[in-house]
């Protein structure tokens, strides 16, 4: 167990980290950076609550400035009933202003002003992309802290507009988009040749055109249109590789069975899970980074594909195209024809060709804008607002 600072004044959170698995997708990521910068803030002093076979990693992460409090069960079955029935009275006895829910839950109970981030709203516009039990549990969990929760932390403009959209909101909105590690997230590899050695290791090549798409897989994310676009590319295009960067998600029927009448299936390589020093390498080794998600919060792979300096190709209408703008190349949601025909264009210019020249630097600029200090700064605003409210 970590030794937490002296207050000295400070604004005391309790961060709910019970949730994050060891693998982490994009949430999973956003709490664990956002733990990492908070508690570098002298004004912030921070009690982790997480699962009890969990203390060590964020103890590690958050640099030993936390107070890592292991109370919450391993199984989640049991953690969404200890949230309801006894978290309440941990967060009461605590002594801090304000607990924060990073992932749309809260303690409903609770007499400490809650904060709760509020990632995407497709639990209720777009259910069918997720499991039945998970979108019935997350309606229910977002329409509660959007009428009870002390402030709401949206991560992009596009969500907070879905959500005043899909439930009735008293709750403050705060909007805090992600950041991006610099440190790892770059146009360059860490030393000669580390990226290709990094790549072999998990059976992606580096002498042939990539394609990359990190994520989950999962309906979504629209992996069926790029592997149909990939497909029609591959036929004109002889040497160009398909990357699918992630472990596999709910309903993948769909992106199996487009993979099954793929004519190009010795071209489509499925890394499964990347281990943290691959992602930025894929990244920079990619000749595209294709994010054709049919909706998302945010988009993190989109914004770290950026500052690795890579070309973008992700959907238009989304909190992908509000965070990137002109520094990618738009399509429709779902169209495997114009997904296909940007990645063509892009592909067939090249690195050095001036209009992929420029979307790369407008891109790396715009990462620039973002890192996990400045949104931290935001949460903060969200927790004053909410300490605020109670006084």
């Amino acid at each position: 167990m970590a030794v937490a600072r002296v207050n000295n004044g400070a604004l005391a959170l309790s961060l709910d980290l019970s949730a994050i698995p060891m693998r982490p997708g994009g949430a999973g990521y956003y709490a664990i950076e956002l733990a990492r910068a908070l508690s570098q803030r002298d004004d912030v002093a921070i009690t982790a609550l997480t699962r009890h076979d969990d203390a060590a990693r964020w103890a590690d992460l958050t640099g030993g400035r936390a107070d890592v409090r292991p109370v919450v069960p391993d199984a989640r079955p049991a953690r969404l009933a200890y949230e309801q029935v006894w978290l309440p009275h941990v967060v009461n006895t605590l002594g801090v202003d304000v607990h924060h829910g990073p992932h749309y839950t809260m303690p409903e109970r609770s007499r400490v002003p809650c904060v709760v981030t509020i990632h995407d709203c497709t639990f209720f516009d777009h259910p069918e992309w997720h499991l039945r039990s998970k979108a019935f549990v997350f309606r229910r969990a977002i329409r509660r802290a959007s009428l009870k929760a002390a402030a709401l932390v949206c991560v992009s403009e596009v969500t907070a507009s879905a959500l005043r959209t899909s439930c009735e909101v008293r709750a403050p909105i705060v909007v805090a988009p992600h950041g991006v590690d610099h440190d790892r997230f770059s146009p360059n590899e860490p030393s000669a040749g580390a990226d290709r050695a990094i790549l072999e290791t998990v059976g992606v090549p580096t002498d042939r055109p990539l394609i990359a798409f990190v994520g989950t897989l999962e309906p979504r994310k629209g992996v069926a249109p790029l592997v149909s676009a990939f497909d029609t590319l591959a036929d004109v295009n002889r040497d160009v590789v398909l990357v699918l960067g992630g472990q596999i998600g709910w309903g993948l029927a769909e992106v199996e069975a487009t993979l099954g009448r793929a004519r190009h299936q010795e071209r489509i390589i499925r890394t499964g899970y990347l281990p943290d020093p691959a992602v930025p390498a894929l990244l920079r080794a990619a000749s595209v980074v294709a994010c054709p998600a049919l909706a998302e919060g945010f988009g993190l792979p989109a914004l770290e594909a950026m500052a690795c300096g890579a070309p973008l190709v992700t959907t238009e209408g989304t909190a992908m195209a509000e965070m990137a703008g002109d520094a990618a190349w738009l399509v429709r949601p779902g169209d495997a024809v114009s997904l296909g025909d940007a990645l063509e264009t892009v592909l067939e210019q090249g690195p050095s060709s001036p209009e992929v020249e420029a979307h790369r630097a407008l891109g790396l600029a715009l990462a620039a804008t973002h890192t996990w200090a400045a949104s931290a700064q935001r949460h903060l605003e969200a927790y004053r607002i909410a300490r605020a409210g109670t006084n």
